[in-house]
């Protein structure tokens, strides 16, 4: 039964430093999961945080054993899913190095939404080399799987990170069939770096888009993703829209600017979002981090997300008090 509640929050709902924020909600509790630099005092990666209202968070444990064979170095951008046999899967992206290079996709199994999670002992993209921030996406519609993630284009211009989805089986680790190009970084805002030092040559413009999830609504689904360079002013958040899970994907809204939230004098490079529904069951929320002002660390915020006739936009970023 659905619920009105008012409450006040202010940004950042979380002090810490909690990178690439992803909220997943089960029943009426929600389960937040990041990335920070550091392991648990466990060695255990990806902190793990509970609320009950979006706006009160407390700290349970690090989620993710970590890799043995090889190690990983550094990890990056959790997001969960819960599965039809009750388990929840994690996908994420390791590295066994130093290069950032080298992250690769893979999944991790718990059977309780904070952990432990263990890895599955596979890379879900083998050979596609450089692949990062998988978000899970189960369509209303059919009730199939699909995975939305970031991977490098280099073949043909413009150069640098896009966006790729694939359909998994029933196992949610198994790719159905062989992955697609959803959408390519295209426009000077989504410029990471000029003359970008990378994989051994200087590429003149290296873009990116990364960041993927997805929301079905109005019988469409939209495609969000963060574009521009994490560290810098110009990270924001855009969209692209289509007919079906797997495009193709319409995003001549790009050419104007990141829509969906933008950074400001006091929000610094706002991006790597999530969405979930807040405790009304009806209305949704963005979930994104963003630097504070002297840049030592980016942190979880919220603001409403709605739809409009002119696509998904949020109300933020927003520094002072508000209403939820």
């Amino acid at each position: 039964m659905s619920q009105t509640l008012t409450r006040s929050y202010t940004n950042p709902v979380y002090s810490d430093y909690f990178a690439d924020p992803f909220v997943l909600k089960v029943d009426q509790t929600y389960f937040a999961y990041g990335t920070t630099p550091t392991p648990g005092r466990d060695g255990n990666r990806f902190p793990v945080l509970r609320s009950d209202d979006l706006i009160h968070w407390r700290y349970i444990a690090h989620a993710l054993r970590p890799l043995s064979n090889p190690p990983g170095v550094t990890y990056w951008a959790p997001e969960v899913a819960r599965g039809d046999d009750g388990r929840f899967y994690m996908y994420y992206s390791a590295t066994p190095t130093n290069s950032d290079e080298y992250h690769r996709l893979r999944v991790a199994i718990a059977d309780d939404p904070a952990g432990p999670f263990v890895d599955a002992g596979k890379i879900l993209f083998p050979d596609a080399g450089f692949t990062i921030d998988a978000s899970p996406f189960r369509d209303p519609q059919t009730g199939r799987w699909y995975l939305y993630y970031a991977t490098d284009y280099v073949e043909d211009e413009p150069h640098g990170t896009g966006l790729a989805v694939a359909s998994l089986d029933d196992d949610m680790m198994t790719v159905r069939e062989l992955p697609r190009m959803a959408l390519r970084a295209t426009c000077d805002w989504q410029i990471y770096e000029r003359n970008r030092d990378y994989k051994g040559r200087i590429w003149e413009k290296w873009h990116c888009i990364e960041g993927p999830f997805v929301v079905y609504h109005d019988n469409k689904y939209w495609l969000l993703y963060s574009g521009g360079a994490w560290h810098s002013d110009n990270y924001g958040i855009g969209f692209a829209v289509a007919d079906a899970p797997m495009g193709p994907w319409r995003d001549d809204f790009a050419q104007h600017g990141p829509f969906v939230l933008r950074g400001t004098k006091d929000v610094i490079g706002p991006g790597h979002a999530s969405v979930t529904v807040a405790p009304d069951d009806r209305s949704l929320v963005l979930v994104y981090h963003a630097w504070d002002q002297s840049r030592t660390a980016r942190r979880m915020c919220i603001d409403p997300l709605h739809f409009t006739a002119a696509g998904p936009r949020c109300d933020g970023p927003s520094t002072n008090s508000r209403t939820l």
